[in-house]
């Protein structure tokens, strides 16, 4: 299947296997690589799922990165489907600006984020899935409520309110610095901000009554993503004011921000 090419007229299609949302998921691209369509795989700013279907997220961070992210920037890229209308995206934009897993968002990050989406069971799943074998609608997200006044917060293109670092600093008396990743990351290099509860990401659901109610919470991990992810959970918890450090630790740290331990 890999390599395989697909030709029409004097045009062609080389065939990459991406799987990841399921274990047969192909990316097709253009002879030129000026375009590639990447089905259930990479979608705009966003990715498929991986919780059923023969699904893995290490699978899928290793394709999007190998098979796509090495396109050349201008390659545009049209997913299978988009639940708001959108179309067509491009290499170096999602390479970029991708939530889930662009930038300097790592394997780890990006499989935390993915096992924690808490994503409803598909309706008609158990009648799809063995047909789909032999030969969709995904939870609703939160919605866009009213602009917070306790910080100057920007609403990102996925759908989160983000502090930056220096937004948080100037705050941070007044919020409560929720930190998602796990012990050995709070404790390692990077450090943490002076104040942060951890409470790792997997764990979050299940102890999101450790914390108050009348005080914005910031949610923070290495990079951004798995903070992202915490702050639909605490959604779902009915906590109102939530925000995500936007870059996570990686960025803090870059802007010379203060951290506790960790190594200079």
């Amino acid at each position: 299947m890999q390599d395989d090419v697909v030709a029409f007229g004097d045009r062609n299609l080389q065939v990459r296997q991406t799987p990841g949302h399921t274990g047969g998921c192909l990316t097709y691209v253009l002879d030129d690589r000026s375009m590639a369509f990447t089905g259930d795989c990479l979608f705009v700013r966003g990715t498929g799922r991986t919780d059923f279907q023969q699904g893995d997220p290490h699978a899928m961070y290793r394709s999007i990165h190998e098979q796509i992210f090495t396109l050349p920037d201008s390659c545009l890229l049209y997913p299978a489907h988009d639940y708001r209308g959108l179309t067509v995206t491009s290499v170096g934009e999602e390479r970029r600006f991708n939530p889930r897993l662009g930038g300097e968002i790592g394997e780890g990050d990006f499989t935390g984020y993915m096992k924690n989406l808490r994503l409803a069971h598909p309706k008609q799943l158990d009648v799809a899935v063995p047909a789909n074998l032999k030969c969709g609608r995904p939870q609703d997200g939160v919605g866009m409520t009213a602009e917070p006044n306790w910080a100057a917060l920007r609403y990102s293109f996925a759908g989160i309110w983000e502090i930056d670092p220096h937004g948080l600093e100037e705050h941070a008396p007044m919020v409560q610095i929720l930190d998602v990743r796990e012990p050995e990351e709070f404790t390692g290099p990077l450090g943490h901000i002076r104040g942060a509860v951890l409470i790792p990401l997997g764990e979050l659901a299940e102890r999101a009554g450790q914390l108050a109610r009348d005080r914005p919470i910031v949610t923070v991990c290495r990079a951004g993503s798995r903070s992202a992810q915490a702050t639909v959970i605490l959604r779902e918890a009915g906590f109102s004011d939530v925000a995500n450090l936007a870059g996570g630790m990686l960025r803090w740290r870059a802007e010379g921000h203060a951290v506790e331990g960790g190594r200079v």
